[in-house]
């Protein structure tokens, strides 16, 4: 069972809250108008990315018989709204600390990896949602704003995990790479393939790709 600390609960809803406006931001830029109706949908998208991304390393850690517990980044707070101005989130708030007098660089690894992994599943059921959504979004307010948000969160989450996987000081990649090369390449380059895919085809397209693929007999 997860158990969570008062601190560390806090240190969650300020990072939720954060990278989900450094997000919107990022989107609309000054646009307040713009900032309002897009909040809500990057709240799901991207907040609860960065929520699970956490989580996934913290069930990990204790599965493996560890103590752990999210902290927030005050300076990644604060570069992740600095940065959203200019388009690009640097979405660093904090890190889920490992309580132990040794850890390894494979259990490292494999807690480390476990964050960039929810990410990308979340991707895929976001894009898969909205896949389901799409046909039907015309006829109904609520299908066209879960399409919206499955959208958004499919892209907002390749980004995730192509991010926190890049081998830097004290992002995820660089703990995986130690760990393990070979799994690092793998991982990494399907998370970059899902964000180029978001990017240059865009979530849209990749819907109606999808769901001309479903019908080929």
């Amino acid at each position: 069972m997860i158990t969570f600390t008062r601190n560390e609960m806090r240190d969650l809803a300020i990072a939720f809250i954060v990278i989900s406006i450094a997000f919107a931001i990022s989107n609309v830029g000054l646009n307040v108008h713009g900032f309002i109706s897009i909040l809500p949908i990057v709240m799901v998208g991207a907040g609860i990315g960065c929520l699970l991304h956490e989580l996934g390393q913290k069930y990990v850690a204790m599965k493996y018989g560890y103590q752990a517990e999210f902290k927030a980044w005050p300076l990644g707070l604060v570069i992740a709204l600095a940065t959203a101005f200019i388009g690009w989130v640097f979405a660093a708030p904090g890190s889920t600390q490992v309580y132990a007098d040794n850890v390894s660089d494979e259990m490292n690894g494999k807690i480390s990896i476990a964050g960039p992994m929810a990410n990308m599943a979340l991707a895929l059921i976001f894009i898969a949602i909205a896949s389901l959504a799409y046909p039907l979004k015309d006829h109904s307010m609520t299908l066209t704003l879960i399409y919206l948000i499955c959208t958004v969160g499919f892209s907002v989450n390749s980004f995730l995990a192509t991010f926190n996987l890049l081998p830097l000081y004290t992002l995820d990649g660089i703990k995986v790479l130690k760990w393990n090369i070979k799994y690092w390449i793998i991982i990494f380059a399907i998370a970059v393939i899902m964000l180029l895919t978001s990017i240059s085809i865009g979530a849209e397209n990749m819907v109606k790709l999808i769901i001309s693929m479903s019908f080929i007999k």
